[in-house]
């Protein structure tokens, strides 16, 4: 049964700030998707989508949209300091929570909010925005087929000299995009996360920082971060045996290149040199679509609420992210000190 043979899932969005205004002005337009309310603590942002959603109620308090009984999805946009409450808060009043990333601050109450959704049977989503990028989707078509071999490792870089945070640090602000998408390529989670960094601009607060997951069979996948940096760039690199894969997302237009590249080992040669070679092929820009991914993330979620889906990006997932992040932090804190995820 899909979302339209059962009306529109009536959503509440919580917080319309510089992200949250988004989750407003997608969830108004999804034919599957009712928006009943928007919640915020500054008025003047209430009073902007009234302006701009007529007939959609506001507050600014966070328990009229828990006890309002006709809402039935609540999207958390808030800080992610109030993220964990406030799914918490939407889970215990048995609402299905997309909750934007970090999904917490914490491993233990990231693991909370994903029993706490099991037992009351609602859905629970991250909003791992980039697993829904149509370069990511064919990212992991590429490994999933193994049209590039196998995936011996990847890196990435979200850099830019933009908005400098003061209630989360480089590694929990930008980090949760990478790290999604690393565990989603290779299919598991890291045995072992080592990261170093340093905070120039305030006390405490990490700047810069690159982190290293160690993966099962040598794999593995470095992630540079950083908001202070002269170059904007959001660029991830698989390579394979057989071939390698570029994703830039500050591209326009052709944002993922797969080069027929590698080397090639030749196992009955006389010579070491004939025993490697390097094998250079064509460059293939495949065409993969350019549909919003925070539209494409808001549908699935409205397509996994009404027949208890699993979403790509659900609370099992999120929590291994957060994971990752935290054993990332603790590295951080010891100066680079490899620190197992599992603990």
């Amino acid at each position: 049964m899909t979302t339209q043979d059962a009306g529109p899932v009536r959503v509440a969005v919580v917080g319309a700030g510089e992200w949250g205004k988004n989750h407003v002005r997608t969830f108004s337009q999804l034919r599957g998707a009712h928006l009943v309310s928007v919640c915020d603590l500054a008025e003047a942002r209430l009073a902007n989508v009234r302006a701009q959603y007529p007939g959609v109620g506001t507050t600014t308090r966070y328990d009229e949209v828990v006890q309002d009984g006709s809402v039935e999805a609540v999207v958390i946009a808030s800080f992610a300091s109030q993220h964990f409450t406030q799914a918490r808060q939407a889970l215990h009043a048995k609402k299905h929570v997309l909750v934007e990333k970090p999904m917490t601050l914490d491993a233990t109450e990231a693991e909370e909010l994903v029993h706490l959704a099991a037992s009351v049977g609602r859905c629970l989503m991250v909003g791992h925005l980039l697993l829904y990028h149509p370069a990511v989707v064919k990212m992991r078509q590429l490994v999933e087929t193994e049209e590039i071999g196998e995936l011996f490792y990847l890196y990435s870089q979200r850099l830019n000299l933009g908005q400098v945070r003061k209630d989360e640090n480089a590694l929990w602000s930008f980090g949760p995009h990478d790290v999604a998408v690393a565990l989603h390529l290779f299919g598991s989670e890291p045995l072992v996360v080592t990261a170093k960094g340093e905070a120039f601009l305030q006390k405490g607060i990490v700047d810069v920082v690159f982190v290293t997951l160690h993966f099962a069979r040598r794999k593995m996948a470095h992630i540079h971060l950083s908001w202070l940096d002269p170059h904007k760039i959001r660029r991830t690199t698989l390579v394979g045996s057989r071939k390698m894969v570029v994703f830039d997302d500050m591209e326009p237009t052709d944002k993922i290149r797969i080069y027929d590249k590698g080397v090639d080992i030749r196992r009955h040669t006389m010579s070491y040199e004939d025993y490697l070679h390097v094998r250079f092929g064509d460059i293939l820009i495949p065409h993969i679509g350019s549909e919003e991914p925070l539209r494409l993330e808001c549908q699935h979620f409205l397509d996994c609420v009404r027949p208890g889906a699993t979403p790509r990006s659900d609370g099992v997932h999120g929590l291994q992210v957060i994971r990752v992040l935290a054993a990332a932090q603790k590295s951080l804190q010891l100066d680079g000190v490899p620190v197992s995820v599992k603990g």
